[in-house]
């Protein structure tokens, strides 16, 4: 086995992500604010082995006040994927996942692309909703939330002025963006996931991701 890291998941959902990385042999840290999720969560890691209970910590805040529950410099990886969206003012919580992190830690994001909010709509056909989306970076999400995306220039800047400079970025959903939410599997779907980390990791085609996948290092 590898290296057994210390990491912080901020907006952990139902724990989906932080039950597989202690399954690996992680110490994870969850932090979600929906009671509801946390309860799934909850639910969801009492199914397992105490092996893997006792390597997860659950703790129940919106992310914005981690310098109440930890040090700073505990954790080696802190994951804050689908949670900038519903955040106004990201950079004071950017702020302090960086400070979370060890030196060479990395703080990995997870965001809407607002350079691509026109590709939704235009590929649906919405030719309003696609004029509109060129100059916003507001959107409605699929829960029908008004919620906000981010650019990567911006982050970028952000990342250098915490401390994390960025280090590698990613597309997510470049071809399969649209596919409805209770979409079969497709049989071919080991070629699809191929074809999607090609162009995820490939300009231009990652330019006009749906989402985008940062990683910034902690100096």
């Amino acid at each position: 086995m590898g290296q057994r890291l210390r990491v912080l998941d901020v907006g952990m959902g139902q724990g989906t992500q932080a039950l597989r990385l202690a399954r690996a042999g992680h110490q994870v840290t969850g932090v979600e604010q929906d009671s509801t999720m946390i309860a799934v969560a909850r639910e969801s890691l009492a199914a397992e082995p105490e092996g893997i209970r006792s390597r997860v910590r659950l703790v129940e805040s919106d992310g914005r006040d981690t310098g109440v529950h930890f040090l700073p410099g505990s954790f080696d990886v802190v994951l804050c994927h689908g949670v900038l969206m519903y955040v106004e003012e990201p950079d004071p919580l950017l702020a302090g996942l960086a400070r979370m992190l060890a030196p060479g830690g990395l703080l990995s994001l997870l965001v809407r692309n607002a350079d691509a909010l026109a590709m939704r709509p235009g590929l649906a056909g919405d030719w309003a909703g696609t004029l509109a989306s060129f100059d916003t970076s507001a959107y409605t999400n699929r829960l029908g939330l008004d919620v906000r995306a981010d650019r990567l220039d911006a982050l970028t800047g952000t990342l250098a002025g915490i401390g994390a400079p960025l280090h590698a970025w990613y597309g997510v959903r470049v071809f399969t963006d649209t596919a409805a939410d209770d979409a079969a599997v497709p049989d071919d779907v080991e070629t699809l996931l191929a074809a999607e980390e090609r162009a995820g990791r490939t300009d231009p085609y990652r330019r006009v991701a749906a989402l985008l996948h940062l990683c910034g290092v902690r100096g």
